[in-house]
């Protein structure tokens, strides 16, 4: 059966009926697309389209088809067109014409575009309990090492001492804002286009605020064109997951660096790591490697709707089939992507003895020591002159700041003395950063508590969508 046959004569051919069917992947929106049926039926018998007995059977029919498609009793025949058109086939097969009335006052075009904003709401919820759960395990893990010091890095250089715990609260900042981003895309997508036909509206006296409620939308599309067309909430939610990925990868990425016998910083867990086929002492982080791997994937769908969409006159193009496979590939990988980090992270073993003793080595103290003499009256600027030749000695000296002469270090500078070296130990320079979103440990501790206030009330937004 075809949707739109009547004015064509003798049957598709069989390489446009591949090329055109998107039921192999549609078919994802069934529970959508029965949920988005039962309330037209509901609303169209409250207006008086339908009878009202004739609502209730459609409406039972649907439960009915739902329950047998959730069961396995009911097999999709991927020769067919659309999840809607299979939908409505099991509907006039139980019904028989009175099947062919569900589809009064609809089009295809506002029907796809319903079942896609109701996918995406929920998927939404489900891709923001992920990232909680991941932000929440970050926070746990920030407490636990609110106090194990590590080299902070820039350009992969040793730089500052830390604390470990900070940095570990760095990447639940990035992605408590993509929880953000995940609700923005929320109240953009909790917009109901049914009701807009085809694009120019319905002729019937439709009650889109009944559909509206039936459904759990927010609100209503305000125009008729742009609700058969908008896919800007799928781009919203292409972009939050790309954005997602690359916060991922880039946490990944350093699992995999510290991981290393180089660093040797952390172990991940054998339960979440594979070894070689031909070296039998290999470990390696294939997890985070996967996840480095997915990340281009996720973003290439982003980029290729946008593709897509770059051209298009309005309203509704077939093209717009397109956004599916690319939705569908992206959130699950995604959401496997945050499901497989929380225990990857809650498994690893830090080593603190290793993370401690690097950073005593490299000259991560030379800064405190020019703060230091920019702190007794020396202009930061030559403090910095001062200190970079005491570096330069000890890379001559094969010292560390503290390990060469004070004679030596105060023929550079007489302003160096006992007392200032003594205050040059990392758990000493960590300490001094204790000023708000700096490295001390009670500002770390502080910064969490705060940090999970802020990932309780975003929480919180989801519950009352899902109450509503």
């Amino acid at each position: 059966m075809k949707l739109w046959g009547g004015r064509f004569q003798g049957s598709a051919e069989k390489l446009l009926e591949k090329f055109n069917n998107s039921l192999p992947f549609d078919y994802r929106l069934w529970e959508e697309d029965i949920t988005g049926s039962i309330a037209h039926a509901k609303m169209l018998s409250e207006v008086g389209i339908l009878q009202r007995d004739e609502g209730q059977k459609i409406v039972k029919a649907l439960e009915e088809i739902r329950k047998e498609i959730a069961t396995g009793k009911r097999q999709f025949d991927f020769t067919v067109e659309d999840i809607h058109t299979q939908i409505e086939i099991w509907l006039i097969e139980r019904l028989g014409d009175l099947g062919k009335k569900l589809n009064t006052a609809r089009s295809r075009n506002d029907q796809v575009a319903t079942d896609l904003r109701l996918y995406v709401k929920k998927s939404l919820e489900q891709t923001a309990e992920l990232a909680h759960s991941l932000v929440e395990t970050l926070i746990k893990l920030s407490k636990e090492h609110a106090n194990t010091i590590v080299p902070g890095y820039t350009h992969l250089q040793r730089a500052q001492p830390i604390v470990y715990g900070h940095q570990l609260l760095a990447y639940a900042e990035m992605f408590t804002r993509d929880l953000q981003r995940l609700k923005e895309t929320y109240q953009r997508t909790d917009v109901l286009p049914l009701g807009s036909g085809a694009l120019a509206g319905s002729p019937y006296p439709l009650n889109r605020d009944l559909t509206k409620d039936l459904l759990g939308f927010a609100t209503i599309s305000n125009n008729s064109i742009d609700g058969v067309s908008d896919r800007d909430f799928v781009l919203d939610y292409l972009y939050s997951c790309s954005l997602l990925m690359i916060h991922l990868s880039r946490l990944a990425e350093e699992l995999v660096i510290y991981s290393s016998q180089e660093f040797g910083f952390i172990e991940l867990s054998d339960g979440f790591s594979t070894g070689s086929s031909i070296m039998p002492q290999k470990k390696n982080p294939d997890v985070p490697e996967l996840i480095r791997g997915k990340t281009g994937r996720v973003t290439g769908h982003l980029q290729a709707l946008l593709m897509t969409l770059k051209g298009l006159p309005l309203a509704y193009n077939k093209d717009l089939q397109e956004d599916k496979e690319a939705l569908f590939d992206a959130v699950d990988t995604t959401k496997l992507c945050l499901e497989i980090t929380i225990p990857l992270l809650s498994s690893m073993q830090v080593n603190k003895k290793r993370m401690a003793q690097a950073s005593e080595v490299g000259y991560l103290n030379a800064t405190d020591l020019a703060d230091s003499l920019a702190l007794k009256g020396m202009p930061f600027r030559e403090a910095h002159q001062v200190v970079g030749q005491v570096v330069r000695l000890g890379i001559s000296l094969g010292l560390e700041i503290t390990e060469i002469p004070l004679q030596k270090l105060q023929e550079i500078s007489p302003l160096i003395n006992a007392e200032l070296l003594n205050k040059l130990d990392a758990q000493s320079c960590v300490l001094r950063r204790n000023i708000k979103g700096g490295t001390a440990p009670n500002q770390v501790l502080i910064a969490a508590e705060k940090l999970q206030v802020r990932l309780d009330d975003l929480q919180t937004f989801y519950k009352n969508q899902s109450s509503r």
